[in-house]
């Protein structure tokens, strides 16, 4: 019997491609960990491990192979995903932005649009963040950041907040209302998305994000004040691939797992080395406790059923990807099998690693609540990740799609909405 602690991952991907990315990558994330828990207290942004893990290639292992990628599906990407997270929980929600802009070219390229320029960057190690949500008064239908034309370019103005993953990144991908197009609210007006380099003057990236978890996501402020943008770079939104909430939302999922891997990692590493205990306890020594035992056991479970559902959501996913041969009828189906089934494990998973990195604190003595050891991220990042595209929407969702038939939203919006009270 050996105390080598290996972190577990219980379902695996039936894809060669994918085990060859993951063990690439498995001796560098193993580096980036044994810092996570120093970030964590000292506040630092991961700078460095993303610098590294795009070096080593991580924004590119989606593309085919013949244009510089590793050409994993889906269930490959959501389980590198998953290591990610484990490794550091910040890291897989870092580069949210990143794939899905991959998975939109991707997507563009299946249906016959040359990518030649966008593969090219993004095999060289680019990476892109995601700046799609504003707060204050910005109604729910409409954008106040705007691109205006300006000679053959575009000039990009507005705030975004929640702008995770660009600090780290050479692009920010920008959800945009087209100026001078008609209507500023409703059906009327137009929406873009602007692709925009982060290293020119018009744009400034700040690590205002105040949450008590994923506090190194890098989900703070960008503004955009005359930022030029390429006219090639101006995407319509709505030719934007149809499974992206759902992609956003495996995101998530995967980012949970890793947690939950991460907290169950942690806690079996502490109950083999407790050495004190109870007087009332079950076992001289805290790792032969039954309580203890069976405590670290289902706390594996709910990490096991929330991996193996989010990796079936990943194979849902790879089937919107290649639903672009198909009709649009059987390409909408596909869609919207894809969101049903993020939205099916959004209720499950979330409470799975809430519970999982509540309970860990079961197996220890208050010693365990020490911020030297930091085990609380685990349960503030796992609430913060949670708190997203909230779950009490979900099940209801997930419902209606049953019993009604109805669609699920996509590309749902957050904003102000009109009061309707009359107190």
């Amino acid at each position: 019997m050996t105390d080598t602690l290996v972190t577990p991952s219980f379902v695996g991907t039936a894809e060669p491609a994918a085990d060859r990315v993951r063990a690439r990558f498995a001796p560098l994330l193993a580096q980036i960990a044994e810092g996570a828990v120093r970030r964590e207290r000292e506040g630092e942004l991961p700078f460095d491990a993303v610098r590294r893990l795009a070096e080593a290639g991580v924004g590119a292992v989606r593309l085919p192979v013949e244009h510089g990628g590793d050409g994993l599906d889906l269930v490959g990407l959501t389980a590198l995903w998953i290591d990610l997270a484990a490794a550091d929980a910040n890291l897989a929600q870092a580069l949210r932005g990143h794939g899905a802009l991959v998975e939109d070219r991707l997507w563009q390229h299946a249906c016959g649009a040359d990518q030649t320029t966008w593969f090219g960057r993004l095999a060289a190690g680019e990476l892109v963040g995601n700046a799609w949500s504003e707060v204050g008064t910005t109604p729910q239908d409409s954008q106040k950041t705007t691109i205006t034309r300006d000679g053959e370019a575009w000039r990009l103005d507005g705030a975004k907040y929640y702008t995770t993953g660009t600090i780290y990144a050479d692009w920010a991908d920008v959800y945009v209302r087209v100026a001078g197009t008609g209507r500023t609210t409703g059906e009327g007006a137009q929406y873009a998305i602007a692709l925009v380099r982060t290293d020119q003057p018009g744009v400034v990236v700040s690590d205002d994000w105040d949450g008590f978890g994923q506090r190194g996501t890098g989900s703070g402020t960008a503004l955009f004040s005359g930022a030029v943008v390429d006219d090639a770079d101006v995407l319509p939104f709505g030719q934007r691939f149809g499974y992206q909430t759902a992609l956003y939302q495996l995101n998530l999922l995967a980012t949970l797992v890793g947690i939950g891997r991460a907290a169950l990692d942690d806690t079996v590493r502490e109950v083999r080395a407790r050495d004190r205990n109870y007087s009332h306890a079950n076992a001289a020594r805290v790792r032969d406790d039954a309580q203890v035992l069976a405590r670290v056991g289902e706390i594996a479970a709910r990490v096991y059923a929330a991996e193996a559902a989010t990796l079936r959501v990943g194979e849902a996913m790879q089937r919107a990807a290649d639903s672009h041969a198909l009709d649009a009828e059987a390409q909408q189906a596909a869609f919207e099998a894809a969101e049903v089934e993020s939205s099916v494990a959004q209720v499950v998973v979330t409470q799975l690693v809430l519970d999982a990195t509540t309970d860990l604190f079961d197996t220890l003595g208050a010693s365990a609540t020490s911020r030297e050891k930091a085990l609380d991220r685990h349960w503030r990042n796992a609430r913060t990740v949670s708190s997203h595209n909230p779950r009490i929407l979900k099940a209801r969702v997930v419902g209606d799609s049953l019993v009604n038939g109805t669609a699920p939203p996509y590309a749902w919006a957050i904003g102000r909405t009109e009061r309707t009270d009359t107190a």
